[in-house]
């Protein structure tokens, strides 16, 4: 579970995005990222018994910075709202797919994973294990589990294709998964169950369920010499 406090904390950047204010509350964001950082530590230890590939790895290995990118934004604020991890095998910076999980107040919280936007050789790599082994990742997403938890991989048109891409005909059975740029799935955390201790199990439960996917693309996109 989460501190009721590190929710109003975001809420209250949200509304106060700039470096005076954030300066000002500097106490209050590192107890926000110190319990954020403790529940997600709890988080990798429970899942390690189940994925190897993370063990030993840290929180402080999984956690995005608070900072945003603006070089390339129209919008100037310089804080993210939000808490978010990456664990995964190597930790967040690596090119393997992971879970996720996204702490926003507001509805705006969610558990999720996958691989976000692969680059040209891995993205082919991943269609091409779709491909090879449609049988077996129609199975893996459509298990009940994962159907149950997650529904579907993420179908937005902000991450799909509206043609088929080169090299694989229009009835492909697997279509609608060659299709995507991105292959990840996510399930959304309501504010009440933030704080809640059934917050561990739910996610824990979550990135089992996910573990099947994730090896399932770690297979295809390993670019390991």
């Amino acid at each position: 579970m989460l501190e009721p406090a590190t929710l109003r904390y975001l809420g209250a950047l949200k509304k106060n995005n700039n470096k005076a204010w954030f300066d000002t509350h500097r106490t209050a964001y590192e107890a926000a990222r110190i319990d954020f950082a403790n529940f997600i530590q709890l988080v990798i230890d429970a899942l390690a018994k189940q994925d190897p590939s993370v063990a030993g790895l840290t929180a402080r290995d999984c956690l995005f910075r608070i900072n945003r990118d603006i070089r390339f934004s129209n919008d100037k604020t310089p804080y993210k709202s939000n808490f978010g991890a990456s664990i995964k095998r190597g930790g967040r910076k690596s090119g393997f797919a992971g879970y996720y999980f996204h702490l926003e107040p507001g509805g705006k919280s969610f558990i999720g994973g996958g691989l976000w936007m692969p680059d040209g050789p891995r993205l082919k790599m991943m269609r091409q294990e779709i491909d090879y082994n449609w049988e077996e990742f129609r199975g893996i997403i459509g298990s009940k589990s994962f159907k149950k938890i997650f529904a579907d991989l993420y179908q937005g048109e902000d991450q799909r294709l509206s043609t088929m891409p080169k090299g694989y005909e229009k009835d492909n059975p697997a279509a609608k998964y060659l299709k995507l740029k991105s292959f990840i799935a996510e399930t959304t955390v309501d504010d009440e169950v933030l704080t809640k201790a059934a917050l561990h199990k739910k996610t824990v439960e979550g990135f089992v369920a996910m573990k099947p996917f994730l090896d399932f693309i770690n297979r295809g996109i390993d670019l390991t010499p």
